[in-house]
């Protein structure tokens, strides 16, 4: 009995393992295979996928591969065709119709530069007399020195750089020079031929010393009609008859210790009477130039066309006598005209 006993243990035994690897069996089958990039289908379902038991294990037989292609949606903007670049153009260089890139790119405009050149312009006027005309665009407002033969005279440029003034020649080849503080200046030159019909002085100082030129002509009194001076200077046009003289008042006044001039001319070749003129130069004492020292210098012409030039320190009063003159004697030699 124990004997049946085992084997009917064992044919239970048997019969649940059986049972088991049956149930794993079908366990297997049911569960899907998976593909890359398909679809599956469980075993013993109608399909493409078939099956059969060999040894225990279901082999696949057949296998359809499937996928879905993908789609643009119907509603998907149609992306915008990227604009053609130039055909690039190969030409030769004598080709006048091509064009370079060096033709089609923009060309840089040179930038506008002020000029500062210093001009002086020397014209030859009635009188024996010289227009100048100086240009000094880099200079305006800006004072200058103009030298003339050893006479020397203070101006100024106006807003624009420019000054012109009418000044007497003291030579024949007449050169002048205007000279700026910071070394620039310009030169101009003239050649006067009608200097040599009149006789010219001149006196010059610097800065407010009360020195004054005065004419006495053929015998005239302080303020009668031949008394020329600053105060009563006549013009060039004077001259014309041959018979006056006129007076040129050069220098800017205004300026701080200024170089001033004073020029006496008269037209001796051109004289129809006889007699002299008499030169004098004056300084008036004033509340500036009183208990102080003065320097002044003198100029005139010779015959030949030589200048004689000859300087003056004079000691002025004290203040006291504010409103005197003071009167230097031989300074200048006095004209003597003769008719012709």
């Amino acid at each position: 009995m124990q004997k049946l006993k085992m084997i009917a243990m064992g044919c239970g035994t048997l019969a649940l393992a059986l049972g088991a690897g049956h149930f794993m069996q079908s366990r297997q089958a049911a569960v899907p295979v998976a593909q890359e990039g398909g679809t599956s289908q469980l075993a013993g379902q109608s399909g493409d996928i078939m099956g059969t038991r060999q040894s225990g294990a279901v082999q696949l037989s057949s296998i359809t591969l499937t996928a879905a292609s993908p789609e643009l949606p119907a509603t998907a903007p149609t992306p915008d065709v990227l604009p053609q670049p130039p055909a690039i153009r190969e030409a030769a260089l004598n080709d006048p119709s091509a064009t370079t890139v060096a033709d089609a790119l923009p060309t840089e405009e040179p930038a506008p530069s002020l000029s500062c050149d210093y001009t002086l312009r020397a014209d030859v006027a009635p009188g024996a007399m010289v227009a100048l005309s100086l240009d000094a665009p880099c200079a305006p407002g800006e004072r200058f020195t103009m030298h003339h033969n050893g006479m020397m005279f203070t101006q100024v440029t106006d807003d624009g750089g420019h000054a012109s003034m009418l000044v007497p020649a003291l030579a024949r080849n007449a050169s002048f020079i205007a000279a700026f503080s910071n070394g620039d200046g310009a030169v101009a030159n003239a050649e006067v031929e009608s200097l040599d019909i009149y006789q010219r002085v001149a006196v010059q100082w610097q800065g407010e010393t009360g020195v004054q030129l005065h004419a006495l002509e053929f015998g005239a009194d302080y303020g009668g009609e031949g008394h020329v001076w600053s105060g009563a200077a006549r013009d060039v046009a004077a001259a014309a008859g041959g018979d006056l003289g006129f007076l040129t008042r050069l220098g800017d006044a205004d300026q701080p210790d200024a170089l001033m001039a004073e020029v006496y001319t008269f037209p001796s070749q051109l004289a129809g009477r006889d007699g002299d003129i008499a030169l004098q130069v004056e300084a008036e004492v004033t509340d500036v130039n009183c208990n102080t020292d003065i320097e002044t210098q003198a100029l005139q012409m010779q015959a030949g066309g030589a200048l004689k030039v000859q300087d003056v320190v004079l000691m002025m009063p004290e203040c006291d006598a504010v409103g005197d003159f003071l009167v230097l004697k031989n300074l200048l030699n006095d004209l003597t005209i003769a008719r012709n």
